[in-house]
């Protein structure tokens, strides 16, 4: 609650200690099973220039997603050659970036980025490391919308119908590209491990495939990320140390199976860096009973800080931070501000009897919050702050009212 006097509610609070930990603890994994490996933090879980400063001390490489996450790269001096740039829809602007600011590997996704990256690295002069994102057509066990390694997907490049081999026999042939490997990512937010299994082989056989087509050696195998996290009590992730050994003993069977050398092996955790590193705060600003239905409790945020409840359904567990000794007394549902009936941020959350003024806070909401948070009801986006052994620093400023209009223009 001293932190919340100082900086306001909504409040994002990350223990820098954890993410530091966790980024720790998939280095010495993964160190611990495989020979040569990468982990690559996946900045769309949260980012921000003290977040990227954090992961290149750590080690880590970087992936982004847009022009924009690179941009944010750049500014905390993240070296380019440790950056894998993704993206299905990357527009000209954000290839071109890519290759001038020469960052390590891009990953392609379609044909027609193929063609547009092989002009624009020759354009200027760079032979341009790449992956091929292959699309598997495994369905992981977790939300349709969270799914991205089944054959119906926007992102990679499908196995069926040669697609992916054509893809592979293009880059070969491309005067400024350079292939290294592959790439897949199943989903995220999962807790059952046989489907990496499972794509793990699929994508063995396809590199045995190019090899025997074009002697191709894959130096590179990136499996992605989407290991599972606790949200409740009721969630059962695995541990980091059974991924890392299940995809390296995988990997090494299957390429021995195949009679290939084993490749580097890259992986890309993003909420399982940051999630449980993370907490929002809030103020309960009402209390409204309907008797014999439920209890809401009104807070100063809502979904344009979590959005997550409202798009998958996500499932929080909720605490008041100014009564942490008290029993729970009354089963309540915690309401956004929003002018949304689905602006709900937590369902049946056992508290003591909230009032207004309390301070609420959601725990684990360092993945995927403030990336995804907006300005929904002119609400400005919440504050973000790095705490470590009672010592708090500030890395994303609040926002003021006056941000709003910033890049607007009256009519005249």
């Amino acid at each position: 609650t001293e932190l919340t006097a100082e900086f306001g509610t909504p409040l994002y609070i990350y223990d820098r200690r954890q993410i530091v930990d966790n980024c720790r603890a998939y280095r010495q994994a993964f160190a611990a099973h495989a020979d040569d490996y990468e982990i690559i933090y996946a900045s769309k879980a949260f980012t921000c220039l003290a977040m990227t400063q954090l992961v290149a001390a750590e080690g880590l490489s970087l992936d982004v997603a847009s022009g924009g996450e690179l941009h944010v790269a750049l500014r905390s001096w993240f070296p380019p050659e440790r950056i894998y740039a993704h993206g299905n829809a990357n527009t000209g602007d954000e290839l071109e970036r890519y290759v001038r600011n020469e960052v390590g590997h891009v990953v392609i996704d379609s044909l027609d980025e193929l063609a547009a990256l092989d002009s624009i690295a020759g354009e200027h002069g760079r032979k341009q490391p790449v992956l091929l994102r292959i699309t598997p057509g495994i369905e992981a066990h977790t939300h349709d919308y969270i799914q991205t390694g089944k054959l119906d997907s926007k992102f990679g490049l499908c196995l069926a119908e040669g697609v992916a081999l054509d893809a592979a026999a293009r880059v070969m042939a491309a005067e400024n590209l350079v292939l290294e490997g592959f790439h897949m990512h199943i989903g995220s937010q999962i807790f059952s491990l046989e489907p990496y299994v499972r794509a793990i082989s699929l994508m063995v056989d396809f590199a045995a495939e190019c090899r025997d087509s074009f002697g191709f050696e894959c130096n590179i195998l990136d499996v992605g990320g989407g290991l599972g996290v606790p949200y409740t009590a009721a969630d059962e992730p695995v541990s980091i140390d059974e991924l890392a050994r299940l995809i390296t003993g995988t990997v090494r069977a299957e390429m021995a199976r195949a009679g290939m050398k084993m490749p580097r092996i890259a992986v890309e955790p993003g909420r399982s860096i940051v999630a449980n590193a993370g907490l929002t705060a809030y103020t309960v600003e009402a209390v409204k009973d309907i008797p014999g239905i439920r209890t809401y409790i009104a807070v100063d945020g809502g979904m344009s800080d979590n959005l997550r409840p409202m798009l998958y359904g996500a499932r929080y567990e909720a605490l008041l931070a100014n009564r942490p000794g008290a029993e729970p007394t009354r089963t309540v549902t915690v309401a956004g501000k929003h002018c949304e009936s689905g602006d709900i941020l937590v369902e049946d959350a056992d508290l003591p009897d909230p009032r207004p003024g309390d301070i609420l806070v959601t725990p684990a909401t360092g993945a995927y919050g403030y990336s995804m948070s907006s300005n929904y009801n002119g609400q400005p986006r919440a504050a973000v702050i790095f705490a470590q052994e009672g010592n708090a620093r500030l890395v994303i400023h609040r926002e003021k009212y006056e941000d709003l209009v910033r890049l607007h223009e009256r009519l005249e």
